[in-house]
């Protein structure tokens, strides 16, 4: 036992103040964090980017992905059913408590895997793509390389312990880029913040997209040998940037850390964009933006050669509109290449659906770098309605989404 000296506190202070600024990296050996601009691949981050860390539920992610690749390939449908073996539902939490013999549908697969982060559901989805979930996960690792994720390998759908299987922070922003890109119909699943199965509601893991100023999507994970994980996309200024965070210490210090390194970030991409990164790795041009397609719709309105008239009702008028209407709900019909497609399928839901006047056709283009989508929705619904108007339009065989704008 001693007594301390003013200057021997002092001495205390100034430590205590030089360890707290001693960066993430150096005071925890499983951090490691990267942030790209998502416009023109520039590194405006990155901290032990390509060191080996185990992913945790972050694999859910390449889980989606193939399961989006599916879906887009007509494998699967949102209304797909998939049987639960005796190894899905013995997946350990985070689960939704499947049953051997169970049947889950596509669509509240999804969710569940976003907002539970269950791990039955990533095996049910592994097994029904691939036979088995060791063959799935040497699906995923393959597609991995194909996506230039060279540094990541698979064992399994869900992200449980398992020593073989490890990923970097640069690979994982890698993925959540290509998520966008290559699958934008479904980015809005990465924003929900609550779904409903089997009569209960589970609440999301991940704060950041209620909490944090134009964060809108993507995937948490933790397990014990990863510490806390989190990659985010935000959208601020006209600038989308998309972060990895690996190692936190706790949930609450790894989104403090990434909203931080955010809000630098941010800042700094309009400055980064117009200097070339020179040394950066390649990385793959995104441009996720929105805009109205009404110019586009009128020219195909007008140079559409003419019909043979169809019975009443009359022709459903489309309201071309813009993604930053932000204001109400919409039930989701598709994506098409073409803005007549959009068009055509959105009049098709809205006639069926002829009683519900308050349904409004609409076409909006989401533009991913030089490739354009355009979806088709119905506008102008209340919360209810939307869900009403998606389970009649399932029940006639047309794959539907609810969507908050």
């Amino acid at each position: 036992m001693f007594a301390l000296t003013r200057k021997g506190k002092t001495i205390i202070v100034l430590l205590g103040i030089l360890f707290s600024l001693i960066g993430p990296a150096q005071a925890n050996p499983r951090y490691a964090a990267i942030v790209i601009d998502a416009e023109n691949g520039a590194v405006l981050h990155a901290a032990n980017a390509d060191a080996s860390r185990y992913p945790a539920s972050l694999t859910k992610m390449m889980t989606l992905y193939l399961l989006f690749e599916a879906m887009e390939q007509g494998r699967m449908s949102l209304n797909t059913a998939m049987p639960v073996s005796a190894h899905a539902a013995s997946m350990p939490q985070t689960n939704i408590s499947l049953r051997k013999g169970d049947q889950l549908r596509v669509r509240d697969a999804i969710p569940a895997l976003i907002v539970r982060s269950a791990n039955d559901v990533a095996v049910v989805v592994a097994e029904a793509l691939a036979g088995s979930e060791s063959g799935f996960a040497r699906r995923m690792t393959a597609k991995a390389r194909e996506l230039k994720m060279y540094n990541t390998t698979f064992r399994n759908a869900s992200g449980l312990p398992d020593n073989q299987q490890i990923s970097t922070a640069r690979d994982l922003a890698t993925l959540s880029l290509r998520l966008m890109k290559d699958y934008p119909a479904y980015y809005h699943y990465f924003s929900t913040s609550s779904f409903t199965y089997q009569g209960r509601t589970y609440r999301s893991h991940n704060r950041m997209v209620q909490n944090s100023p134009g964060v809108d999507g993507m995937k948490t994970g933790y397990i014990r040998a990863s510490g806390f994980n989190v990659a985010t996309s935000a959208l601020r200024e006209d600038r989308r940037v998309v972060a990895v965070v690996m190692g936190g210490k706790t949930a609450q210090s790894r989104d403090q850390h990434m909203v931080s390194l955010i809000d630098r970030s941010i800042g700094r991409a309009t400055q980064v964009a117009r200097v070339s990164a020179a040394g950066a790795p390649a990385a793959e041009r995104l441009v996720v933006s929105t805009r109205t397609v009404r110019q586009t719709v009128r020219q195909a309105l007008q140079t559409q050669a003419p019909q043979t008239p169809a019975p009443a009702p009359a022709v459903v008028a489309v309201q071309p509109v813009s993604l930053t209407d932000n204001s109400g709900w919409a039930v989701q019909i598709g994506s098409f290449r073409v803005p007549e497609q959009a068009r055509d399928r959105a009049s098709d839901a809205a006639r069926r659906l002829g009683d519900l006047a308050q349904a409004q056709a609409a076409v909006t283009e989401v533009e991913i770098s030089n490739r354009k989508l355009f979806r088709a929705r119905l506008i102008g619904l209340e919360e209810n309605q939307a869900k009403s108007a998606c389970q009649r339009l399932s029940r006639q065989g047309m794959d539907c989404l609810v969507v908050r704008l």
